[in-house]
């Protein structure tokens, strides 16, 4: 605590005077000086109060207690009020200047206009002033003990401070535990139970679950350079699944490794590539008892239907996306080299589950967690050469079209690509023959060029790719009813060409 909050020094009250007692001296100063008569003493010489009929000393400024001259007597209740109004009760005194005091009754200089008499006297108190008897001599006023009123500022400072204190710190703590206890924390929630229950079927987790031990991600070393892609496991001793065009740099020469999901690798090999559709099975050196895949049928397909799809877009391993089927036969170019020739048309199923560079040859499965598609292009509008990333359109392989070539190539290493015998062309009308192959399916079935098809079974024919997709789209030896535009229908039967 600093001096300027010490507490000011009050003067010590002698015990005997009231508490309340009178702290002026305005009786005396209230008049003005006046000069004393001759031979009386200066009204304003002199510090201190007379004592009382006790002795107890009074100090400067207190109300002196009321006096008789029979007997002491007890202080009047109201004696301090006088100072400041003079309400208590009091007698006429001698006119001023006169000299006579009332006997015993000794007046201390600085007493206020309080009246004093030996009987009491209801009406208002008179003013005047009063002068001490001639020679009256004032005694000694006591001697205050050294130290007693800094001892009781400093204790009293002391427990001003104290209580202070106290009182702060005593607020500070009820506050903070008022907050505290109001607020509310999520550290204080209790951590929720672990979930034990089983995966919901049918949910994007459960078809996780089942599949991401049979999808791997595959790398492939060239001399030119490195790429990467996904492929799904069909057999347990290592036969997997993925597209062409992401092990073809390895066909001269390359080599392949296989990265398992629990992060084993292993050498692979091409077993069979159909660059025609997009589809290659490789090899994986050195393994058994892999898990596999459920193969489903894409015929069932419907559009709004759910997928997911699995692969490493990105060198991400192990990645999970999900979507819907967003349409269906939707002829699209894919593959290496041949991007743009009719060769590598795919009668694709199109999602919008995201699929990136790497998703290439993984699983797009349906909601029973069965591959129904093998994820082989998307569409970008980047135009710019640089590496095109997923704007939610998404192209799969059918499993039932890449179900047959992959057979083929694990049986005898030779696919066999569906063909008609025609070469065609894009029309208003529909898909236009320009040439005819000699003694093909389309020969057979009494086309000629220059005739237009409209119809490939039950589906419209609106362009050449159109007609592609729809070929192969079915396996060698089916046969199909064909529509031309002048409404004429001829049935033919699909010739199978190995591919070299």
């Amino acid at each position: 605590m600093t001096e300027s909050n010490q507490p000011a020094q009050q003067p010590d009250q002698p015990h005997s005077v009231p508490p309340n007692a009178g702290h002026s001296d305005s009786g005396a100063r209230e008049q003005g000086p006046r000069t004393p008569d001759p031979g009386q003493p200066d009204p304003l010489q002199g510090g201190s109060g007379q004592a009382g009929a006790h002795g107890a000393p009074a100090g400067l400024g207190d109300v002196p207690a009321s006096f008789s001259s029979a007997q002491p007597q007890v202080p009047s209740p109201d004696a301090g009020q006088a100072q400041l109004g003079g309400s208590g009760p009091g007698q006429q005194l001698p006119p001023t200047g006169s000299g006579q005091l009332p006997p015993g009754h000794p007046l201390g200089l600085g007493a206020t206009t309080s009246q004093f008499g030996a009987e009491p006297h209801a009406g208002p108190p008179t003013t005047g002033q009063y002068y001490l008897p001639p020679g009256y001599q004032p005694p000694p006023v006591p001697a205050r003990p050294k130290g007693r009123g800094k001892v009781v500022a400093g204790v009293a400072a002391l427990v001003l401070l104290v209580g202070g204190l106290s009182g702060g710190l005593g607020g500070y703590l009820g506050y903070t535990f008022a907050n505290e206890s109001s607020a509310v924390s999520s550290l204080d929630t209790p951590r929720p139970a672990s979930q034990t229950s089983n995966t919901p079927a049918g949910s994007v987790e459960d078809v996780a679950n089942k599949l991401l031990p049979s999808v791997v991600q595959i790398q492939v070393v060239t001399r030119t350079g490195a790429g990467e892609g996904s492929g799904f496991v069909i057999s347990s001793n290592g036969q997997i699944v993925t597209n062409n065009h992401v092990i073809e740099g390895a066909a001269n020469g390359g080599q392949i490794k296989v990265v398992f999901q629990d992060g084993k690798t292993a050498t692979g090999k091409i077993l069979g590539r159909d660059p025609s559709s997009d589809i290659a099975v490789i090899q994986a050196d050195g393994v058994s008892g892999l898990p596999v895949v459920t193969l489903g049928n894409s015929g069932d397909m419907k559009i709004g239907q759910g997928v997911v799809a699995i692969g490493s877009p990105f060198e991400l391993s192990g990645t999970v996306t999900s979507g819907i089927v967003s349409s269906l036969n939707r002829p699209v170019s894919a593959g290496g080299d041949a991007r743009n020739s009719q060769a590598t048309v795919l009668n694709a199923i199109q999602t919008d589950a995201a699929i990136n560079p790497g998703n290439s040859g993984g699983p797009l499965v349906n909601m029973q967690g069965q591959v129904v598609g093998i994820n082989s292009a998307i569409y970008s509008p980047n135009q710019s050469g640089g590496q095109a990333g997923s704007v939610g359109i998404g192209f799969a392989i059918p499993m039932d079209q890449a179900r047959r070539t992959v057979d083929e190539i694990v049986k005898s290493g030779k696919p066999k690509q569906t063909v008609l015998g025609v070469k065609v062309e894009s029309t208003d009308e529909g898909a236009k023959i320009s040439e005819i192959t000699p003694g093909g399916a389309a020969e057979k079935a009494g086309l000629k060029a220059g005739d237009v098809i409209t119809k490939f079974g039950d589906r419209r024919i609106d362009e050449s790719d159109t007609l592609v997709a729809a070929v192969r789209s079915k396996a060698p030896g089916d046969k199909v009813t064909i529509t031309l535009s002048d409404n004429r229908t001829v049935e033919a039967t699909l010739d199978g060409v190995e591919v070299q």
